[in-house]
């Protein structure tokens, strides 16, 4: 019989899932944080029109429940020991559903989607835009409020939430009866696993979460009642935000067939930060997976950039409020994955190896923006390209130039957040497929003249739901014991100066500007 034992029950663990970008992953942890049982399924990714992006609320769903069932089993362990369910979700993705019936309105809309770049465009190029710049400017001179500042230079991007739900509810029937009739339910997908994990008993996010859609105001930490003026978003559509360790509730017995304390939703960016115990302001993270995340802990004080980093807040745990100041990068994995499908290699394992067996590019640049760029750019009519190409350019010299374009983009990101931020950095870590490469790394850390911490845990994500959910339960006692249980696989020094590649980043920016604009308008 399990008994306690230094606050401690025997025999029990934690369970977390990961919903990310392109797969549903599930681990089963211990009090040291070993794995003791996974599971995963690739998502299936709907292309119903040029530039949409949408998954299938149902059979995401249907995939999350046996992927959970599926990590508790390879574990040989039974549902009654889990002691609480943490979730961490790709960020931005939504859909709508009825209050009354639980019935989605239309399928998952991906962050990835690009149906509402018209109407960005528009919005940012319109005459209430310049109204809004000008008088923001105005009121910072006045009354110095950061917020006042982050207004006035505001730009909207078709990553944020914001115009893909402006979109839905122009176009969509159901989706503008149901707000007529206040029968809507606005939610990321952490909030419609939440919905139907408790049978439709709870409408929430947490702070993490909200603040990454683009309609959340993290200086005042709540749903921007002005921007949902300015769009004619509906406020009565939004979920309760809760603190990122928060019983939520549980899961309803019909399920798992016992009751699971859910006690974390985070995204997925935040959540790999907390898994990195990039607890300390200056602390940075590298997720390399489908895009680039690069964040760095900014404390307790929301970043106001003029470059394009956003401001999120990382989690909020009792009163305690940590904020990240975040750029991305949206085509990191899809470039590898887009050259896999070329025939360039049959495993992108075997791209370390290509780019290691040429001095260099033989010139040859690749421009990663299947979705655009991201800041410093903020171009989201960029395309992919590759330039420079010559009869002697050989399939390695087309995979290296891909991966120093990850790594140059690495470069970029982190050197706006350096200047902006005037946070001393500390901490390096970096994590998501794309981190084991060893070619990306160490030229990510002769680039940022760094060292670069990759863990031995391969889903940090998946980690960090885990700690928070194990923090609210008491599983850990604090953030301290979560620093012990990690551990460093490899660090990346820094070996050659970054100044002997600025021909090769030079050439590259070069390109870089040849692809902005492409897909504007005459």
């Amino acid at each position: 019989m399990d008994s306690p034992r230094n606050g401690f029950i025997k025999g029990r663990y934690i369970l977390s899932v990961d919903v990310g970008t392109t797969s549903i992953r599930g681990h089963v942890y211990d009090k040291e944080a070993n794995i003791k049982g996974s599971s995963s399924e690739k998502i299936s990714l709907l292309y119903p029109n040029p530039g949409w992006v949408e998954l299938d609320p149902e059979e995401l769903w249907l995939q999350f429940v046996a992927v959970a069932k599926a990590a508790v089993q390879a574990a040989g362990l039974q549902m009654k020991q889990i002691t609480a369910l943490g979730i961490s979700t790709q960020r931005a993705t939504f859909t709508t559903w009825s209050r009354k019936t639980g019935e989605t309105f239309h399928n998952f809309i991906s962050w990835q989607d690009r149906r509402a770049s018209e109407l960005v465009t528009s919005w940012n190029n319109s005459f209430t835009m310049k109204a809004l710049h000008g008088s923001s400017k105005v009121l910072h001179f006045i009354t110095r409020r950061k917020q006042f500042l982050v207004a006035s230079i505001i730009t909207f991007s078709t990553q944020h939430v914001t115009f893909r739900l402006a979109w839905a509810l122009q176009n969509l029937k159901k989706v503008q009866e149901a707000v007529e009739e206040g029968n809507c339910c606005f939610g990321t997908i952490d909030t419609w696993l939440l919905y139907r994990l408790t049978k439709g008993a709870v409408h929430a996010t947490d702070y993490s979460n909200a603040s990454a859609t683009g309609i959340f105001d993290s200086y005042q930490m709540c749903w921007s009642g002005m921007l949902c003026s300015l769009i004619s978003l509906p406020l009565s559509i939004f979920p309760t935000v809760e603190n990122t360790s928060h019983k939520f509730g549980s899961t309803d017995t019909s399920i798992f067939g016992v009751p699971i304390p859910i006690m974390s939703l985070v995204a997925d960016q935040q959540a790999a930060m907390f898994g990195e115990c990039c607890f300390d302001t200056g602390d940075v993270k590298i997720t390399m997976g489908t895009g680039t995340f690069i964040n760095i802990n900014t404390g307790n004080k929301p970043h106001t950039s003029i470059s394009g980093l956003y401001p999120v807040v990382g989690w909020k745990i009792g009163q305690e409020v940590v904020y990240l100041a975040e750029g991305n990068a949206a085509d990191t994995g899809t470039a590898i994955k887009w050259a896999q499908g070329l025939d360039l290699f049959s495993d992108p394992a075997e791209t370390e190896a290509m780019a290691n067996s040429v001095p260099d590019a033989d010139g040859v640049c690749f421009v990663p923006s299947f979705s655009g760029l991201q800041a410093p750019l903020n171009d989201p009519h960029a395309c992919a390209s590759f330039m420079g190409l010559k009869p002697s350019t050989t399939k390695s010299h087309l995979v290296r130039a891909i991966l120093e374009s990850i790594a140059f983009r690495n470069k970029q990101l982190y050197e706006i957040m350096s200047e902006e931020t005037h946070i001393p950095v500390t901490n390096i870590w970096a994590d998501g497929g794309v981190c084991n490469n060893n070619f990306v790394m160490q030229l990510t850390a002769d680039l940022f003249s760094r060292k670069i911490n990759r863990p031995r845990h391969f889903d940090m994500s998946s980690l960090g739901a885990a700690f928070i959910a194990g923090l609210g339960i008491g599983f850990w006692s604090s953030k301290e014991e979560l620093k012990c249980l990690g551990c460093t696989e490899k660090v990346f020094y820094p070996q050659n100066v970054w100044k002997n590649y600025k021909p090769v980043i030079d050439r590259w920016e070069k390109a870089l500007t040849r692809s902005m604009h492409w897909y504007s308008k005459p």
